[in-house]
């Protein structure tokens, strides 16, 4: 099985550049305290860490 990624938003993309905004709601986070499962894949790796400050990241089973 393919591990997956869960990343909940825990800061505001409030006064955040654009850039970092688009790629908060590419990752499927509209509100804070939600989060997405995503694939573990190096497109979302690359995303995550663009906006590392804002999100937390945790292995789903």
């Amino acid at each position: 099985m393919a591990k997956k990624l869960k990343v909940t938003l825990i800061r505001s993309g409030i006064n955040r550049p654009e850039p970092q905004k688009l790629t908060i709601w590419q990752l499927g986070l509209r509100k804070m305290g939600r989060s997405a499962v995503l694939p573990d894949n190096p497109a979302v790796r690359g995303m995550i860490r663009s906006v590392a400050h804002l999100v937390k990241v945790e292995v789903a089973e």
